[in-house]
């Protein structure tokens, strides 16, 4: 193994066990239809705003099969406060037709038909395997994942995603790509934050070629 791989994992290491209580996903959800649809709800939004609309229209549309029939101008009250609120609206119910159509109701596990959904992307579906179906075909690419990976020199890409996974996949052994989506994101929101990181009291500084930006 080479030394950039190890200090890889010896990083993600420690970041497990700072954040013991890092959650596999910051969207709250009761099933895998629920996933995919917060999950397309949650772009260019924060994830606390999807937690407030939730449950409110899972409340009203319980299934695929209630959602697919909903009314979109309906669905889009709902989910107004979200924005980009009359699209995601017509995507979600687009979707859930999908998967009944499709996929015999059931929300499908794997990347390629997953990204048929609109509004779903590869990080849609990655979000969507790892934490519905604990299933890894690749590593999660957020905003905050991606910042701490160029942050600690696992890629080059500033702003690429699938060529930032696809060097994150290169370097860690797939039985750890969940891992790292969870723990390097709990770092990028709590510590390895975009404005004033904070560097000093971080519990991978010295294995961080970025450890002077904050304070």
């Amino acid at each position: 193994m080479s030394e950039g791989k190890k200090s890889a994992l010896e990083i993600l290491r420690k970041l497990i066990k700072t954040y013991p209580d890092a959650p596999p996903t910051y969207l709250n959800f009761k099933s895998p239809f629920e996933m995919i649809i917060a999950t397309i709800l949650s772009a260019r939004a924060t994830d606390a705003g999807v937690n407030k609309v939730t449950p409110v229209l899972f409340g009203k549309y319980t299934s695929p099969e209630r959602l697919a029939e909903a009314n979109v101008d309906d669905v889009a009250m709902i989910i107004r406060p979200l924005g980009a609120y009359n699209r995601k609206a017509s995507y979600i119910t687009k979707t859930s037709r999908m998967i009944i159509e499709n996929f015999g109701g059931e929300v499908p596990k794997t990347i390629e038909e997953i990204i048929t959904f609109p509004g779903a992307s590869r990080k849609t579906a990655n979000v969507v395997l790892q934490t519905a179906f604990d299933i890894a075909e690749g590593v999660i690419m957020d905003t905050h994942i991606m910042r701490v990976s160029l942050r600690l020199g696992f890629t080059e890409h500033e702003k690429k995603p699938e060529k930032t996974e696809k060097d994150v996949m290169q370097l860690f052994p797939k039985e750890k790509w969940i891992s790292y989506a969870r723990f390097i994101g709990t770092h990028g929101r709590r510590t390895c934050k975009s404005q004033n990181p904070m560097c000093s009291t971080c519990a991978i500084n010295n294995l961080c070629p970025s450890s002077d930006l904050g304070n």
